[in-house]
């Protein structure tokens, strides 16, 4: 379960971004992050621990720099150690947004999950830190992960293995680089062992703002599959051998765009602003 909120509704943004965002020419996801947290005001961390490149810190660094933000800072984690260790836990005082780099999700889990480091950044997002996560670490800020699987359309057993994430919510299962990679099977399989959680498909150089209400709205220039299998009428998941294909029937897909809204607790589109 995400952590309790201090105060009710003053829960930060969570903001998975389907990897590759535009860093070179309109940086339209980057700069509504960092307007998010306050602009130039606004102290940032960055947390390149899903990469093994050594100078990924740095070039996000870079990156924010060149969208006027404020103070950042880099949190190089690579080992459970240095992950509870006080340094890294006060380089999180107060950060307006904490930024999760891309890689390899499973990093993020095996290093940060279950530390006084990850247990500080569900703490700062349940006070109002807003926290992104691009590529890998879009898939960490949930609490059901996608920790790898195979591609193609046709939903299949064992197509899809799932992990504990970050648990910065439990309402959703995210999926990166989803329209690029051909990731919809893999996403259907998901929310077929568990139609509780609502899937998301986020496409490359796109975006995801969860707001403290549980209202989303798509930023970027593809789109964000949403899947909902909570009123599934039927599913034979419990009797396919792995490596078949999974019937479902019932199963809600709708394909938002930039400046659509997803209401996760009512399950539905709302009316553009």
């Amino acid at each position: 379960m995400p952590s309790p909120e201090p105060v009710p509704g003053t829960r930060g943004f969570i903001i998975p971004i389907g990897g590759a965002e535009d860093k070179m020419a309109d940086r339209r996801i980057l700069k509504r992050f960092i307007g998010l947290c306050g602009g130039r005001d606004a102290p940032v961390v960055v947390v390149p621990t899903a990469s093994e490149a050594e100078d990924t810190g740095a070039r996000y660094v870079d990156v924010f720099d060149r969208v006027e933000s404020g103070p950042i800072r880099v949190v190089n984690i690579s080992t459970r150690h240095e992950a509870d260790q006080p340094e890294a836990i006060r380089a999180l005082e107060g950060a307006a947004g904490i930024f999760f780099t891309g890689g390899n999700q499973l990093r993020l889990t095996t290093i940060l999950g279950g530390t006084d480091f990850a247990q500080a950044v569900r703490k700062a997002n349940a006070r109002g830190v807003h926290v992104a996560g691009t590529s890998a670490g879009a898939s960490f800020v949930s609490g059901h992960m996608i920790a790898g699987g195979r591609e193609g359309a046709t939903p299949k057993a064992g197509m899809v293995t799932l992990a504990p994430g970050l648990g910065l919510t439990n309402r959703v299962v995210i999926d990166q680089h989803f329209r690029e990679r051909d990731r919809i099977g893999r996403l259907l399989t998901a929310i077929a062992y568990n139609p509780y959680a609502i899937g998301l498909g986020v496409d490359e150089d796109t975006a995801c703002f969860i707001g403290p209400d549980n209202v989303f709205e798509v930023v970027g220039r593809g789109g964000i599959t949403v899947v909902d299998a909570n009123d599934c009428e039927s599913s034979s998941m419990a009797r396919t051998a792995d490596g078949h294909p999974v019937e479902l029937v019932g199963v809600k897909l709708n394909i938002l765009i930039h400046g659509s809204r997803f209401d996760l607790g009512a399950r539905r589109v709302l009316a553009r602003e």
